[in-house]
């Protein structure tokens, strides 16, 4: 099966080595072609001279004939020079079927430009053909051996700026692509080009759809899959796992029209005590109307995670009895403990600012059996900058004399150890103290939803399994209400925009730090978690599209866009750890310690030019997967015969009579 993982995060990782076997985020995938081999059906070439093949085989040879026709009657053709331009015809349709960009169901050509060069930090520029469709920038030079190729989605985009490139003659026009995922991009081109073509105008249009009133690619995607993804998660069935509803806990609809809160999923969990009534005051008196609904349960003791957003105590700090009845109920649904501990994301101090702004936090005195534990985290701009950091010393160059200083100059990984420590401590409070807690920090849709999926992460094995860790996002993060299109900013053209954010990359990092420390408790291997990330910036998918519920249903998303899931449970081989042991009910807490952290170089430095290509580890798990899978059978078939054996021995030594007098005698 082709698959879209390739495609959708850009096929070349670098200069070394051209285009190589193109180890990118899926392991050198490339994108299925479109019915009928290339896209000849959406081009819409203008051809102009026999030297300078872009049509079909069939137009040129239309062509062809029609230029013989013409040499004939004025009598200058000879059967030669039909040769040569014949041949001259065959090798240059060859090319252009070799430059020819892969296509998906459903995409279409919008320009090709020849003779664009690509300024490579290592190489130098690279001369190839240029492809831009209403998905991807497609750059391949067919000269090299072998082929050199970029890839890339119109989705991991942040910006186009254009260039000066006097320097390299002709190309006089240029343009810098600044992209989402950790690389930057050089282009020059003809003058002429530019003004025949717009290039510029092409690439800005398309990969800021929604910018320029157009939709999404991934409402144009057009593949089927045998596994329908957006089936994966069922919030019912995830609560019935759960043993929910019980005698504490109701599922409730009161949400059903997202009238109640529009950022939440439609169905919630809720103390099964409470009214509506009073649960509206609660809502009016928490941020967005987040009220604190529950996330997880404890199979054994029954204590809980609930998540909401800060409550608006202002700075006259304003109560609401409703609000503290609610979490005293949230407690009192747990027998094991007298306590309810409140973790607050936030730094002790920004919480203390909001409060001026109408915000806040729980007091002790409104809430006297509940604990409030500050988490020190950063906000959402400190974390963007960050980034921006930790990219300036991967890309396009590493400076190896000074590279630990330069990453702790980030201060990235400190920010994962924080949350990571976090989630340690709620998780820790469940399991071992067996007490409820409450996690939120200003608005509820982010750091929240990093500590509550991270702490559901290390409580129950269920989320480490591949379906398991799809039900976690869809729950925690897509149906919750965190930001996607406000935080990635999906085919929007404010790469300025503040409200951007690498919230949901955070999450995934974290996610590979435990894998590291916990090599066989996840069934899902690195590709998987790459993948999730290449598709969050893509728009292949709809998964990640929206910033909450409601508008996934009012875009028609689940209807008229595929799932990720689809294309991942199509192929699970791909994403399976091969040395996962399934230990039901095993706790993992991560060593939350800078020492026990490492730069996931695989992620963030694979595109940098001078990284060499290595062999995948994912196709080093798949080779290990068919060597278990093979020697499982012969085990099989070992113990199948050697049954087999057993039965037929037994059945010669009964119908022999010395046997039998054996028999009789040894039951004597």
């Amino acid at each position: 099966m082709d698959r879209p993982a390739a495609a959708a995060a850009a096929a070349a990782a670098g200069c070394e080595g051209g285009g190589g076997p193109n180890p990118g985020p899926a392991g050198g995938r490339r994108p299925p072609r479109a019915a009928g081999g290339a896209a000849a059906g959406s081009r819409q070439p203008s051809v102009e001279t026999l030297d300078s093949p872009t049509g079909s085989h069939v137009e040129w040879c239309k062509q062809l004939i029609a230029a013989t026709i013409s040499s004939q009657i004025s009598g200058s053709v000879t059967s030669e020079n039909v040769s040569r331009d014949y041949k001259a015809l065959r090798d240059g349709n060859k090319l252009a079927q070799m430059e020819e960009a892969p296509l998906f169901p459903g995409e279409s050509i919008k320009a090709i430009v020849k003779d664009v060069m690509y300024i490579c930090p290592v190489m130098g520029a690279v001369s190839g053909t240029l492809t831009v469709t209403d998905f991807k920038l497609y750059f391949k030079n067919v000269e090299r051996d072998p082929h050199f190729i970029l890839d890339v989605p119109l989705g991991v985009i942040s910006r186009v700026e254009k260039i000066g490139a006097q320097s390299h003659g002709d190309n006089s026009c240029g343009i810098e692509i600044v992209c989402k995922d950790m690389r930057n991009l050089r282009l020059a081109y003809k003058q002429e080009e530019q003004s025949k073509l717009g290039i510029f105008e092409n690439l800005n249009k398309h990969a800021f759809p929604l910018s320029n009133g157009q939709a999404l690619f991934a409402f144009s995607y057009k593949e089927k899959f045998p596994i329908n993804g957006w089936k994966v998660y069922d919030p019912v069935s995830e609560y019935k796992r759960q043993g929910l509803p019980n005698e504490s806990w109701k599922i409730s609809k009161i949400n059903s029209n997202y009238e109640f809160c529009d950022t939440y999923p439609a169905i919630i969990v809720v103390p099964t005590s409470v009214k509506d009534d009073d649960l509206s005051k609660v809502a009016a008196f928490r941020a967005k109307g987040r009220v604190p609904v529950l996330s997880w349960i404890h199979p054994e003791s029954q204590a809980t995670i609930t998540r909401c957003s800060q409550p608006l105590v202002g700075p006259n700090d304003k109560r609401c009895k409703e609000d503290e009845k609610y979490l005293q109920t949230i407690m009192d649904a747990n027998a094991q403990s007298h306590k309810l501990i409140i973790f607050d994301a936030r730094q002790n101090s920004v919480a203390d600012t909001n409060k001026t702004k109408g915000g806040g936090y729980e007091s002790e005195s409104a809430y006297p059996n509940a604990e409030l534990v500050f988490l020190e985290i950063h906000n959402i701009h400190v974390m963007r900058e960050s980034l921006r950091k930790l990219k300036e010393i991967v890309y396009p160059s590493i400076d190896e004399a000074r590279w630990l200083s330069n990453v702790d100059g980030t201060h990235w990984l400190e920010y994962i150890r924080m949350l990571l420590a976090g989630a340690v401590r709620i998780a820790d409070k469940i399991e071992s103290g067996k007490t409820s807690v409450v996690v939120h920090c200003s608005d509820g849709w982010d750091r929240t939803a990093q500590l509550t999926s991270l702490a559901m992460l290390m409580l129950d094995s269920y989320y480490r399994t591949i379906k398991g860790f799809e039900t976690l996002v869809e729950k925690e993060w897509i149906s919750f209400g965190h930001r996607f299109a406000l935080r990635v900013g999906h085919g929007n053209d404010n790469h300025a925009d503040a409200d951007r954010s690498p919230i949901f990359l955070q999450f995934i990092d974290c996610v590979w730090q435990m894998t590291r420390q916990f090599p066989s408790a996840f069934e899902f291997n690195e590709l998987f978690l790459i993948t999730i990330l290449d598709h969050l910036y893509s728009c292949l998918f709809g998964t990640f599209l929206c910033n909450c519920e409601q508008q996934r249903f009012k875009d028609d998303v689940y209807t008229k866009t595929i799932s990720l899931w689809s294309y991942i449970n199509s192929q699970l081989d791909e994403f399976s750890n091969p040395f996962f042991v399934n230990y039901e009910n095993h706790v993992l807490y991560p060593v939350a310690s800078l020492s026990h952290l490492e730069l996931w170089v695989n992620y963030y430095v694979r595109w940098n030019p001078r990284k060499r290509p290595q062999m995948p580890i994912h196709q080093n798990l798949k080779e290990l997967l068919a060597v278990r899978a093979e020697l499982q059978k012969r085990v099989e078939g070992l113990q199948r015969e050697v049954a087999t054996r057993a039965v037929s021995s037994s059945s010669e030594r009964g119908s022999s009579p010395s046997h039998s007098a054996t028999s009789v005698h040894t039951s004597v």
